[in-house]
């Protein structure tokens, strides 16, 4: 093969003039912060208000079907990461983060004006794939921006953003509803996410799959955790290596899966048991407010945390938080109880969310670390969907406060397993800061 012009650089060789890090790329990385923020906020305005939208105007009753929309938004979110991160490592980040905006356009008017409950079923079909898309893929660009190093911290800053809008929108829309009615005019706020998350993707978002591929130059494989070699795998590779054959991958997997199952459960249920216990709807509001904000708030810490003390600590230790926090949340009563338990459940997610990703990113080399991700995500976010169907099924049968009991039982067997099976995943010291970032 004829070597390339002189001056010029081969098409899969990074430009000599990138660096990795969150300092060195500073501007693109708040950039992806604050469009993350939108993408959040686009799942917090259905939080407090669509389930009382489904008792009150559609006359639903059986719980199984209210939390139908969580089941559907829950499988297609999860289907949709796997092929984010496998469409981005292939034709490039920005696309995908693109076509994710496209599929939020229809979805607050359809919840705005949807006839029937169907019509919102189908808006979180299409909700699934904003976030599938949208999420994954700025997580993903701020991995290939950053490098190994701060990588939890990193991941801190995107799931902060994500999830304190997440509550502001539940806390915004609840508000809205009390004052001007369950539709449409809360949903009036979507229009604005989606609005400013597209245009700030089209005019400033740049590509970051380059960054990848100078990281893979000087990556070093960690064979104390058995990452596997640094050629590019197959799909098929990446989804059993993630799924069933790595301990740490499986590890996280089944930690991120019971960790949404537990978001599912308070996403359908906690209004619906706050409702039943006299609270009024800016009261739950709130509630489902400091939840989120809390998840958001503290992962500026905990990110960055385990890059000092390690991946494995906090995430099992967050995993029990949460199984004690909905112990809490179901044996007590009041506002106040509530809102302690609603506290805590936000701090034991906040432990665990951006860890595992910087778990994932740790073990998986860069060719096949979007895949890696997107498999991560696919079994993490089907744990909405699982945590509806048990949820709606235990709901009917015994009863909520039931139900939100069995999600905390889950919770501590999660921990247990983390304890006994994950491996540490933080590099240590000499793979923190791999030489020669840039390349000759």
């Amino acid at each position: 093969m004829a070597a390339p012009p002189a001056g010029t650089r081969p098409p899969d060789a990074p430009d000599p003039g990138l660096r990795l890090g969150l300092r060195e790329n500073w501007k693109q990385f708040w950039l992806l912060v604050l469009v993350n923020a939108f993408v959040g906020a686009m799942v917090g305005m259905e939080r407090t208000v669509l389930p009382l939208v489904a008792e009150e105007e559609f006359g639903m009753v059986a719980r199984r079907a209210i939390l139908s929309f969580i089941v559907t938004f829950g499988f297609v979110k999860a289907a949709t990461n796997f092929f984010a991160g496998r469409l981005g490592d292939l034709f490039g980040r920005r696309k995908v983060l693109i076509a994710g905006w496209l599929f939020g356009i229809p979805v607050p008017f359809l919840l705005m004006w949807a006839p029937s409950w169907s019509w919102v079923v189908f808006a979180n079909v299409l909700l699934g794939i904003n976030q599938g898309l949208a999420w994954s893929t700025t997580v993903i660009m701020k991995i290939d921006l950053v490098g190994p190093k701060a990588r939890g911290l990193a991941m801190g800053f995107n799931e902060f953003a994500g999830y304190l809008a997440v509550a502001l929108a539940a806390l915004g829309t609840g508000y809205v509803a009390e004052a001007f009615g369950l539709r449409p005019e809360p949903f009036y706020l979507g229009i604005a996410f989606v609005a400013l998350g597209l245009g700030l993707t089209l005019l400033f978002v740049r590509e970051t799959r380059e960054y990848a591929a100078l990281e893979a130059r000087t990556h070093r494989a960690r064979a104390e955790v058995g990452t596997e070699s640094d050629r590019d795998l197959s799909a098929r590779e990446v989804f059993i290596l993630a799924t069933w054959r790595h301990p740490a991958l499986l590890s996280a997997s089944q930690a991120g899966l019971v960790t949404n199952f537990k978001d599912g459960l308070a996403w359908g249920l906690f209004p619906l048991f706050f409702a039943a216990g006299g609270l009024t709807v800016s009261q739950i509001g709130v509630l489902t407010f400091i939840y989120p904000a809390l998840w958001g708030l503290l992962q500026l810490w905990t990110g960055g945390l385990s890059d000092r003390l390690g991946r494995k600590p906090l995430i099992a230790a967050g995993m029990l938080l949460q199984g004690l926090a909905l112990f809490t949340v179901a044996s007590g009563s009041g506002f106040w109880v509530w809102f302690v338990g609603s506290a805590l459940l936000g701090a034991g997610t906040a432990m665990v969310y951006p860890t595992l990703l910087a778990a994932v990113a740790d073990v998986a080399h860069p060719a096949w670390r979007g895949s890696a991700v997107g498999v991560y995500r696919l079994w993490r976010d089907s744990g909405y969907a699982f945590g509806a169907i048990v949820a709606g099924l235990l709901a009917d049968l015994v009863g909520i406060a039931f139900a939100i009991m069995v999600g905390g039982g889950v919770a501590v067997l999660s921990a247990l397993f983390v304890t006994l099976r994950m491996p540490e995943t933080l590099p240590p010291d000499p793979l923190d800061n791999p030489p020669g970032q840039t390349p000759n």
